[in-house]
Parts: structure tokens; C-alpha cells; sequence
């Protein structure tokens, strides 16, 4: 596969080595073992999404044991699935997942399907993971692009120390030329690049001397020059809207039963609260029980 996208890359050699080192190095993740069900990978997928992976494994843990399929989970309250979603952040997805799983159970009998076209249309879920399941759960040929896959063919392929700031199309025609030919061996490829990105090829100060490819890395060849691409801005988080948000979610969390109002995020700034709060409940993550107590969604109903 030398495709006209890469002068003077030996893909072959890129294969061998990145899968050898995959097979010598990776993580024994859960949803990685070959007992581990469509189901369960759709769920870490969903899990790891902007979310550590030492965060994940413990919660999916959890959630399997709980719901170890689509029709569990669509029986469960969403106030329920909030609350088991614990600290994992953005816990939309948490409804989003739920909503998945309604979705599988009426239209695909329980199973997860496996054609990515359908993957797709369940509520929630982008190409990319969409792409993810196909590939990591049924083994099939699709192009898996996420930070870490962007990271390792920038300075691999592309010479450059970062990835663009978002993903750009010839970064998807940049994956899709580097996949093996063979279905299992793409599918393996997928999950060794991400993996090389995640412990060797990392964001900041990358292990360079324990890189299988290094001898074949365009950045190190260039020298590693830095980053000189549109400045990466941190996200603020104290005192955002998104913090006071998790703040009044979890105290949800945390009640025994419905919350007043002034019990919700205390010290916060009133209007703050307010908005917020419209926020929740317009996601359908909090339920207004009346002017001032409010509860996750359903478990009132659930408990009484």
C-alpha cells in the first residue's frame, strides 16, 4: 500500500511494527477481552468519549454488571442511568445511551446491528462511533479517527508535532489510505494506533525512544520542531455554567429523594442556578417536582 497520499512511507513496514507492538503492549481493557459483547463496547465507547480511561473501566464495570444488555437498560428509569453514571462527565450521554438502547430493542430485536448506516441512526451516536463498533466489536473494515489516531499520523506520516485543532477531511483520507487491506488486520490496526497515541505517542513530552516506528517518525526525522500551528486554548471550568451543572446533578445524585432549590448548588450565583437549571431540565436531566423541588428524572415515580 504505497497510495500516491504517501511518498516515501512504507506502509507494510508501519503495519508490522505498530501491530507487533500492539500485541506486546496493550492494555488489557475490558471491553477488549474477545467474551466482551457488542453491547459492552458500544457502552465503553460512549464512556470514553472526552473521558479517562482509568475513569471508565470501574464505571463500565459497574454498568455491565447492571445492565449487561440493550433491553436492561431501556427498562431502567433515566434517573437511574443518570445517577449510575457517576463522575464520568456530560451525563447526556447517560440518556442518550438509554435512548440507544430503547432504539436497538424496537428496531433491532436487542442486538446491536453491525452495519454502520444503522449504527448511526441510533440516537447519540456520531460516525465516529459508529466506525468504533464496527470495527472493535464485529471486526469489520472502517476508518476509526479519533485525538489520538489525528496525533500519531501528524507526526508519523505528516512531520507535524500537533494534529489540525479539528478534524479535517484528508485527515479521514490519511486514515482510510493507512488501513491494512485485510478486514481483522484493519480492525486491529485501528485500536493499535489509538493505543500507541494513548501511551507512547502522547500530547505532551511523548516517550520518542520506546516508539516502534521512531526510526520512521517524518517529525523526529524533521528534528520534532514544535507546534506551530492556531493556538490550543484550555477550557475554563470554575465557575462555568458546565461546572455549576455537574454541581446540581450530583447533589441530585448524591438525595435520597427530591432537593429543594437553595440545596441545589449553595454560594452559586442566583441567575446562575436559574439558567442552569432550565438547562437540565430542557436536557431532561432534572425533573422540576414543583416551584423549588427537583429530582433526577423518574426516580420519584420509580420509589413511590
Amino acid at each position: 500500500m504505497s497510495g500516491s497520499r504517501l511518498p516515501g512511507t512504507d506502509v507494510r513496514l508501519l503495519h508490522q511494527s505498530i501491530l507487533a507492538w500492539y500485541a506486546a503492549h496493550s492494555r488489557p481493557l475490558p471491553w477488549r477481552d474477545p467474551s466482551c459483547s457488542p453491547w459492552g463496547v458500544l457502552v465503553s465507547e460512549v464512556m470514553a468519549q472526552q473521558t479517562p480511561v482509568s475513569r471508565v473501566v470501574p464505571a463500565w464495570q459497574d454498568w455491565m454488571s447492571r445492565w449487561p444488555t440493550p433491553a436492561d437498560l431501556a427498562r431502567e428509569s433515566p434517573g437511574e442511568v443518570v445517577r449510575a453514571w457517576g463522575r464520568l462527565g456530560y451525563p447526556r450521554r447517560a440518556l442518550r445511551l438509554r435512548d440507544a438502547a430503547i432504539a436497538i430493542v424496537e428496531r433491532h430485536d436487542g442486538e446491536v446491528p453491525r452495519d454502520q448506516s444503522e449504527l448511526r441512526a441510533l440516537p447519540g451516536i456520531g460516525d465516529y462511533t459508529a466506525a468504533a463498533v464496527a470495527a472493535f466489536a464485529f471486526g469489520d473494515r472502517s476508518v476509526v479517527v479519533d485525538t489520538n489516531v489525528r496525533r500519531v499520523q501528524a507526526r508519523v506520516v505528516s512531520g507535524l508535532a500537533q494534529a489540525a485543532p479539528s478534524l479535517t477531511r484528508a485527515e479521514v483520507d490519511l486514515a482510510r489510505e493507512l488501513l491494512p487491506v485485510v478486514d481483522h488486520d484493519a480492525a486491529v490496526w485501528n485500536v493499535a494506533v489509538m493505543e500507541l497515541g494513548a501511551l507512547v505517542c502522547t500530547a505532551r513530552a511523548p516517550r520518542c525512544g520506546d516508539c516502534p516506528v521512531r526510526a520512521r517518525c517524518a517529525w523526529v526525522l524533521a528534528g520534532s520542531p514544535a507546534y506551530d500551528g492556531p493556538v490550543r486554548r484550555g477550557q475554563k471550568w470554575h465557575g462555568t455554567d458546565r461546572q455549576v451543572r455537574g454541581i446540581i446533578v450530583q447533589a441530585l445524585r448524591e438525595a435520597t429523594g427530591p432537593v429543594g432549590r437553595a440545596a441545589l448548588a449553595p454560594g452559586r450565583d442566583e441567575q446562575q442556578v436559574d439558567r442552569c437549571l432550565a438547562g437540565l431540565i430542557e436536557d431532561g436531566l432534572v425533573e422540576p417536582l414543583s416551584a423549588d423541588r427537583f429530582a433526577l428524572p423518574g426516580l420519584v415515580e420509580a420509589s413511590g
